[in-house]
């Protein structure tokens, strides 16, 4: 996998919306708590429009992910929000250019989608962690900020990936995994099936989270990829945060640590859940791509290498 270059204090970073767009009060206050962590921004084109329910035409916010990767000024990328509409740029997005030029591209969400070609077709590592509007707008949380700093500015840092205070992993299937850290939103993962980015699960860790769903939405999106081999061909799987997906309206739901429990009971793969990873604050930075070592008995999460090259 080729690691981008660590961030450090001073770095220009590029902000896009490659999905939604976002209120103009969160990205004044993402703006600030970025600025204050030492950056400077360039705000791309996508960030300051709005087109029904995506941020620009799919034109402008793929010229605009091409455009930051491809100019030299920008250190890295965080993305404005997620949303929709990743996936409608994918085939716009430049990959020999990209794969020339890696840099750290942060997100998640509907960022799957672009996680999901810049991890499998041009084996970079990404960083699925917080953005600009939907995280960096809620200030200098330190948990949050710690974790992100740790991941994308560190070129040494390995180790144990901690939940914050409070916060206790589950264990759902006992046992030890290792191999590269794939996955993100589950509704974006399922939906990548039968398409050219569809996610490779074999020999690697599945990471998957998501947001308001029902749970019977979960079941019917996990049964597609268990139909599909995705859960048993993984080494491992971490459920992350799964926010407001327990409230279902319907009296006959099941609970949502139920519906997870059956979908990995019978494929008996290393399996924990409820890592503060997903629409969660605080919230914990993963490189998608890096070596992980799963032990899910023990309830821990070891990074084996850093998802950043540390600069000379």
């Amino acid at each position: 996998m080729i690691k981008p270059k660590a961030l450090k204090k001073g770095d220009t970073i590029g902000i896009v919306a490659p999905a939604s767009a976002a209120k103009p009060e969160q990205k004044e206050k993402g703006k600030k708590t970025l600025e204050a962590l030492g950056f400077t921004l360039v705000m791309g084109e996508s960030c300051e429009t709005k087109h029904g329910f995506l941020a620009a035409e799919d034109e402008v916010r793929a010229k605009d992910l091409n455009k930051m990767f491809e100019d030299p000024r920008i250190d890295g990328i965080i993305c404005l929000r997620g949303g929709y509409g990743s996936s409608r740029i994918l085939e716009r997005l430049d990959q020999d250019m990209i794969r020339k030029n890696p840099k750290v591209l942060m997100g998640y969400s509907d960022i799957t989608s672009i996680h999901l070609l810049l991890n499998q077709q041009l084996e970079l590592i990404t960083f699925h962690g917080p953005m600009l509007a939907s995280d960096f707008s809620q200030g200098e949380e330190p948990f949050t900020i710690e974790s992100f700093e740790k991941t994308c500015m560190q070129g040494e840092y390995t180790g144990t990936i901690q939940n914050p205070k409070g916060k206790a992993i589950e264990c759902l299937v006992p046992g030890k995994a290792h191999g590269p850290l794939v996955g993100g939103n589950l509704a974006v993962v399922a939906a990548s099936m039968g398409t050219p980015y569809e996610i490779h699960t074999k020999g690697k860790i599945l990471f998957l989270e998501d947001v308001g769903e029902d749970t019977y939405k979960i079941d019917r999106m996990l049964t597609q990829l268990k139909l599909a081999g995705k859960l048993s061909e993984a080494n491992g799987i971490i459920f992350g945060d799964f926010k407001g997906c327990d409230q279902s309206k319907h009296e006959e739901a099941q609970s949502l640590l139920t519906v997870l429990k059956d979908a990995v009971k019978d494929i008996k793969k290393p399996t924990i859940y409820n890592l503060q990873a997903g629409h969660c604050h605080p919230m914990i930075t993963l490189p998608l791509g890096g070596m992980i070592t799963l032990d899910a008995e023990k309830k821990t999460i070891c990074l084996e290498e850093a998802g950043v090259e540390k600069h000379a």
